[in-house]
């Protein structure tokens, strides 16, 4: 096991203040505030996951560019949430109460400004009295640096479901 150095610990410390303040601000509905953490250049996605056998396990995911549940740039993120937030959204009137949890951070690559994170995550949502879901996956988030400041540039989410039951997907991961 290699020596960590003080840089890598502040890095890691960093990105998951980051990370733990961005989950906070989709859960307390700040949408406006979420939008203005992304990059010019955002890109959202999530593949649909297949069951697959082991001899085709690398084709489990929809490849980029392949039908996604989510394949979306900053123009996208800002009409969904304006339709999130709208009078007219009947998928979120009564809005969603959300819990965003991540876990296993971890800095894979850092480039300087660019810095390559992999996490675990727990979407557990609520509406009405009674409807619930969960959503678990992984993520690969890039998060770079924009004059001092940090921004997401990027998002892939991988779901642990092959099946989603939810009636929708109208919350941001």
């Amino acid at each position: 096991m290699s020596t960590i150095t003080i840089e890598q610990m502040l890095l890691q410390y960093e990105m998951e203040q980051f990370l733990y303040d961005e989950a906070s601000l989709l859960d307390e509905r700040r949408f406006d505030e979420w939008l203005a953490l992304l990059t010019e250049d955002v890109h959202y996605w999530m593949p649909i996951r297949r069951t697959t056998t082991s001899a085709e396990v690398d084709k489990e995911f929809t490849a980029p560019g392949a039908m996604a549940f989510f394949d979306e740039d900053l123009t996208m993120l800002q009409l969904r949430v304006r339709k999130m937030t709208g009078k007219y959204a009947w998928s979120e009137d009564p809005p969603s109460r959300t819990r965003h949890s991540v876990s296993n951070v971890r800095v894979i690559d850092n480039t300087g400004d660019e810095i390559t994170v992999g996490l675990n995550f727990h979407l557990y949502r609520t509406r009405y009295n009674s409807s619930e879901d969960s959503w678990i996956g992984r993520r690969e988030d890039v998060i770079r640096r924009v004059d001092g400041q940090l921004k997401l540039a990027q998002r892939h989410i991988y779901l642990d479901q092959t099946v989603i039951l939810s009636q929708n997907l109208s919350n941001l991961f």
